[in-house]
């Protein structure tokens, strides 16, 4: 299986990202969404999963597939391509950009803080970009 995970990068928010201060992600009618799980997975627990692991337990956590089937499920999961983290509404909706250490663990930053500015400005990163959310 080809390793899906990035390693000493920042994806830094879209550019047509519509939020100059970081939105913390809502549940809709009661359901945590895509963005709810990978926030409250990541700021919980930074630098504590790849993103492999957060793409894949948000996959397991909304179609319920019990623990004893995971590991099989995730071998099926990443048998297809997989979006990255560069698709998240983290990056393109909320203003969060996301930080992928030495190990490919990830930690979420605002993009008004001191910390998202140190980011962008560390060359000794990779920097990318969230996808945009608009084809212009």
């Amino acid at each position: 299986m080809k390793d899906m995970n990035y390693y000493e990068t920042f994806i830094a928010v879209a550019e047509d990202c519509p939020v100059k201060v970081a939105e913390i992600p809502k549940a809709k009618n009661g359901a945590k969404t895509v963005p709810v799980i990978q926030y409250e997975m990541i700021t919980n627990h930074p630098y504590q999963y790849t993103q492999e692991d957060v793409m894949f337990e948000v996959f397991a956590q909304r179609n319920d597939i019990p623990d004893e089937h995971r590991s099989l499920e995730r071998t099926k999961f990443f048998s297809k391509g997989q979006p990255c983290l560069r698709t998240s509404s983290l990056g393109k909706r909320y203003g969060w950009g996301i930080h992928h250490n030495s190990q490919g663990k990830v930690a979420i930053y605002a993009v008004e803080s001191e910390e998202y500015k140190e980011f962008l400005n560390d060359g000794s990163l990779k920097h990318v970009k969230a996808m945009r959310s608009s084809r212009q």
